[in-house]
């Protein structure tokens, strides 16, 4: 049994929720581990953060976004309205606020990202896919996401790629 781990460095932009599309990292990082059966998993500890395999559905609207990438984002707007103002959730109290200045954070406003929260939790935060003949096996259409609902401000993320197998 062989272990291999990497991670993957992105930028989210800010203002609105961010798609990267990693499938070209993860698959060098597959590729490079040597391993050729096993199960690759990708995961975000960014709590505002997810993972999913989706396909790509190549046209874009004029903010960059995928048809499709936009097609969730109006659905979660609806589900799950962006946190514009403080007292619109319950969290983040004052405790929760207190907490996160304390820890060096720029300013209250920070915390007004409950939606993020929210959402990551309907998407969940990573993707088990299976390698087979040391390739993922996503499908013919099959691209891996890695989406920062955070869109209080733009901040570098990491992605962790674990690779186990034979």
């Amino acid at each position: 049994m062989k272990i291999c781990r990497e991670s993957i460095k992105v930028q989210s932009a800010g203002l609105h929720p961010t798609f990267h599309d990693v499938t070209n990292d993860v698959k060098r990082i597959v590729a490079e581990s040597g391993i050729k059966n096993g199960i690759c998993v990708v995961y975000s500890h960014h709590t505002t953060c997810s993972v999913m395999t989706q396909e790509c559905s190549h046209d874009k609207t004029y903010f960059g976004l995928e048809y499709l990438q936009q097609d969730l984002c109006n659905i979660m707007e609806k589900l799950i309205p962006t946190c514009r103002v403080e007292g619109q959730y319950m969290h983040p109290g004052p405790k929760h606020i207190e907490f996160a200045m304390s820890i060096g954070e720029e300013g209250e406003w920070t915390s007004l990202n409950t939606e993020a929260h929210l959402r990551s939790v309907f998407f969940g935060r990573s993707e088990s896919i299976v390698i087979v003949d040391g390739e993922m096996d996503l499908g013919k259409f099959g691209y891996v996401y890695f989406i920062d609902w955070d869109q209080v401000r733009a901040r570098p993320r990491t992605i962790q790629v674990q690779i186990i197998g034979e």
